[in-house]
């Protein structure tokens, strides 16, 4: 099976490039893997269409001769796409699977294209292949990492990631790769060993010296501070290269992290406030387009209700955890997995994917949305629901229940209730002033333009809040509130109320998630793997002084 290709997504041995952070939460910023470029926006779109339209045909009639032409079939799958034919899109894609060719690159180019149009089952079975090509080089065993990655795979990625090494797997984007799976899989000490090690060779490699902070708590004999700011003082203040102001707001953020941790809050507050002006100049927050969707939202007609007469359906049942980002989702995952009845599926945005793929609506920031939400009371609810059991129940490893915990999800509460009424809702609540600074501060990368600016939080925060308003007025009982502060201070009383909620029987692992020793891949995976602890509550009292717009701006979202 020859091959000849790269990691996607990896950094070249040469100059490092700032890659794009992972989106934890890609709901409510809006931002999303895509199969291909959403939709364009020509000043001739009958022109446009038209362009694309001849080349539908002529992809069609290549085909007549050769139907199974991998890359022909590829090609067709994002003209279709880009004509926002997301359905028919898939249709092309499922064919080639059916016959896959003996060239690896194709065969990953189209289990890429599978896993953005949610064809996941298909998917892993192109990567089951993949694994059975003998003596694979480095650069297929990182895309295989990547791609394993991608779907939530954490342990099946990691052991790829560590072939891919032996076999000579030495960029910078490869070990940063690495390094973030062995945190995930809880080898703190290897990966910050790892990382350290990549600094040495790329000091520049901001990525790094995020994860790299973030893996503990910072101390004064590692001199880690005095490295920091002399790579600062080695960078431009200022440059209108976005990649280069990327890497500055990088070792900023790591600037905050360390000075925060030694105590020093007003210098670490002036890196913080540094660090998220130049990122929320390079991420602009569109309030605009947010207060639109959760307008459009509140006024949906239809599928408020659950479809009467519904059974449960066979196979593992899915729990679904949302609320605000860095709200304690995390935990409450890490609980739940505790039990023996149930696995996590980590952070997944299946049912998003599916959604959008059965109401035939390309994925397309905000606008995607609003118009899944203008067709709303047209969706197939029953075959979304049947579509997400079959493209996730295997994330359930045998067990009962998994956990599907995506925060943004808060958006998809009344979809949720229509295609699974028999799911169980968990929304974790936390102190607005808490949650808002731990977003704040978690440098999330380029994505998330509400984290980036104290107002646009506070918005993005009220936009939240009318949310969950409108779901508990129309939707009682759909959503167990589960409140961040008994979590962790009356953790057996509310850990009880909740496995009931969810009909699970009681059990004490559950009451000690840092024995849980599944991967988890999220921003809070380290310090989820520590006892349960008050340490969140009231941080933001630190920066009480700095933080009083936010308060201000919170209090008069509560009003509106």
């Amino acid at each position: 099976m020859p091959v000849a290709m790269q990691m996607p997504g990896s950094a070249s041995k040469g100059p490092i490039e700032p890659t794009q952070r992972r989106n934890y939460h890609p709901l409510m910023n809006s931002t999303v893997p895509t199969a291909a470029t959403p939709r364009p926006q020509s000043r001739d779109q009958a022109s446009e269409e038209a362009r694309l339209a001849r080349v539908q045909e002529s992809l069609e009639s290549r085909l007549v001769q050769a139907p199974y032409n991998t890359a022909t079939l590829i090609e067709l799958a994002e003209v279709l796409f880009q004509r926002g034919c997301f359905r028919a899109s898939s249709r092309p894609l499922l064919q080639a699977a059916s016959r896959l060719p003996r060239n690896a690159p194709l065969i990953v180019s189209l289990a890429q294209h599978l896993v953005a149009n949610g064809e996941i089952i298909v998917a892993r079975a192109c990567l089951d292949l993949l694994e059975q090509a003998p003596e694979p080089p480095a650069d297929l065993l990182a895309a295989q990492a990547h791609l394993r990655f991608t779907i939530g795979d954490i342990a099946r990625a990691r052991e790829l990631m560590e072939r891919a090494l032996r076999a000579g797997a030495d960029s910078p984007g490869e070990l940063h790769m690495y390094a973030l799976l062995l945190q995930f899989s809880g080898r703190i000490d290897e990966a910050q060993e790892l990382l350290e090690r990549n600094l040495v060779r790329w000091p520049r490699f901001g990525d790094a010296i995020t994860v790299l902070v973030n893996l503990r708590k910072q101390r004064p004999e590692s001199r880690r501070l005095e490295w920091i700011e002399e790579q600062l003082r080695r960078m431009p203040h200022e440059s209108a290269e976005a990649d280069r102001g990327f890497v500055r707001a990088e070792f900023e953020y790591a600037r905050f992290k360390t000075l925060g941790d030694l105590g020093r809050h007003e210098e670490a507050w002036d890196a913080l406030s540094r660090c998220n002006a130049i990122m929320h100049a390079l991420n602009p927050y569109d309030a605009e387009a947010e207060e639109a969707v959760a307008t459009a939202l509140i006024g949906m007609s239809g599928g408020a209700e659950p479809r009467p007469g519904v059974e449960r359906p066979p196979g593992p049942t899915p729990i679904f955890v949302v609320g605000m980002p860095r709200s304690g989702t995390t935990l409450l995952d890490r609980i739940l997995s505790s039990h023996s009845q149930v696995t996590s599926a980590g952070e997944i945005i299946d049912f998003w994917r599916q959604l959008h793929w059965v109401a035939d609506v390309v994925p397309a920031r905000s606008e995607g949305l609003l118009e899944i939400i203008r067709r709303s009371d047209r969706i197939d609810y029953r075959e979304l629901g049947e579509r997400y059991l079959k493209q996730t129940q295997w994330r359930a490893e045998g067990k009962a229940y998994y956990v599907d915990k995506l925060p943004a999800n808060i958006q998809m509460v009344a979809f949720i209730r229509r295609a699974l009424p028999h799911a169980p809702i968990l929304h974790l609540v936390r102190d607005p002033m808490d949650t808002c600074f731990s977003n704040y501060k978690a440098m999330f990368g380029n994505i998330s333009p509400y984290s980036y600016e104290l107002d646009a939080l506070a918005h993005y925060h009220g936009q939240y809040a009318r949310l969950v308003r409108h779901w508990q007025a129309t939707l009682p009982g759909a959503l167990l509130d589960v409140p961040y502060d008994a979590l962790v201070q009356d953790t057996e009383a509310t850990v009880r109320d909740v496995l009931a909620h969810c009909g699970l029987a009681v059990e004490e692992a559950c009451f000690r998630p840092e024995r849980n020793a599944a991967p988890v891949a999220t921003p809070s995976s380290a310090q989820v793997r520590e006892s349960i602890h008050t340490r969140g509550l009231g941080q933001w009292r630190s920066y009480a002084r700095q933080l009083e717009p936010l308060r201000v701006a919170l209090a008069a979202q509560s009003i509106r």
